[in-house]
């Protein structure tokens, strides 16, 4: 049997709040608008289902994109982001120290609440489980950078903070899962 390639989307862009933690943001207008180019990006694979993670900004993508590509969506638990729910806001080169420190130490807890490992460990469990339920199906996954990359990584054998660096808001890879091939990388920003 040939399974169809499985395509992550890296949510669009958030309207971003520092009070807030990242978990509970919501698209941005701007953010919105790019889902429609998305859409149009994704047509070509003619996708079938599309799961979200549970927060804001992935759900409201999915939704927009559900809505254009004329599909349904659901919401999976375990597609969330790494949970740095409890961390504060950082600016932007701390943030990007921290996190070049949490691929580069996955056992490790750098910041959040869970390691690179527990964050891969959680993600790959509940996309083997939609792959389970919809084996013969494309399936778009609606999730968040971090662990988009830590998989892909994963998967491939490729640096995931350089593939994490390079994904866009919205953006999305296509991955062929049994050669565990990377296929295509796509942003739209």
């Amino acid at each position: 049997m040939t399974r169809m390639p499985l395509i992550l989307v890296k949510h669009s862009l958030p309207q971003v709040v520092k009070d807030m933690p990242a978990r509970e943001w919501v698209l941005s207008e701007q953010g919105r608008d790019r889902v429609y180019a998305l859409a149009e990006k994704l047509r070509v694979y003619r996708p079938e289902i599309i799961v979200s993670s549970i927060e804001p900004k992935a759900r409201e993508t999915a939704s927009v994109l559900a809505r254009n590509l004329e599909l349904e969506y659901q919401m999976v638990n375990g597609l969330h982001e790494h949970d740095r729910s409890s961390s504060p806001y950082y600016s932007n080169d701390e943030f990007q120290r921290l996190v070049r420190e949490f691929f580069e130490n996955p056992s490790a807890l750098i910041f959040g609440s869970e390691s690179a490992d527990q964050a891969l460990e959680r993600f790959r469990r509940t996309v083997k489980s939609v792959l389970d339920s919809y084996q013969d199906e494309t399936i778009v996954i609606v999730t968040h950078g971090t662990v988009i990359s830590l998989y892909v990584s994963w998967l491939t054998g490729c640096d995931g903070y350089e593939l994490w660096g390079e994904l866009g808001l919205p953006s999305f890879v296509v991955l062929d899962i049994q050669s565990r091939a990377l296929i295509k990388t796509e942003n739209l920003h």
